[in-house]
């Protein structure tokens, strides 16, 4: 089963990536393509595949529902206090309680693989070209 999400996983990520830039090519090599952001994306979608759905079960969104008296039953109350006496369709509680029910790795995987591309987009690449003006001046 992991072998095989794992694959799918490295797929979407080959095939769901857009390589074309719609800026011109600069003269400068500021390391920012999608080539380089490569190792930041599996990092971040291997490690919320691997440990995500062991850090959710802590929380206490299980798969077979939010534990009693867990940080998940907290967030449940306090959100339902908010609401009305109803947990929002779509929000932070049901979101993580549907990726706690399925042990949704694909889900878990996508999401790590957008954090670590956008990690990489504004934090390393945003630093990059900071420290480039600097030198320029």
């Amino acid at each position: 089963m992991f072998r095989g999400t794992f694959s799918f996983f490295i797929t979407y990520l080959l095939f769901s990536s857009t390589f074309a830039t719609t800026d011109p090519p600069s003269e400068e090599d500021d390391s920012c393509g999608i080539i380089d952001a490569l190792p930041y994306i599996v990092v971040g979608g291997g490690a919320l595949m691997l440990g995500g759905p062991a850090a959710l079960g802590y929380l206490g969104f299980t798969t077979k529902g939010i534990a009693a008296k867990s940080i998940g039953a907290t967030v449940m109350k306090i959100g339902a206090h908010m609401n009305g006496g109803g947990v929002a369709a779509g929000g932070l509680v049901a979101t993580l309680q549907s990726l706690g029910t399925k042990a949704g790795t694909t889900a878990l995987g996508w999401l790590g693989a957008k954090g670590g591309y956008y990690y990489h987009k504004y934090f390393v690449c945003e630093k990059n070209k900071k420290s480039t003006s600097k030198d320029a001046r």
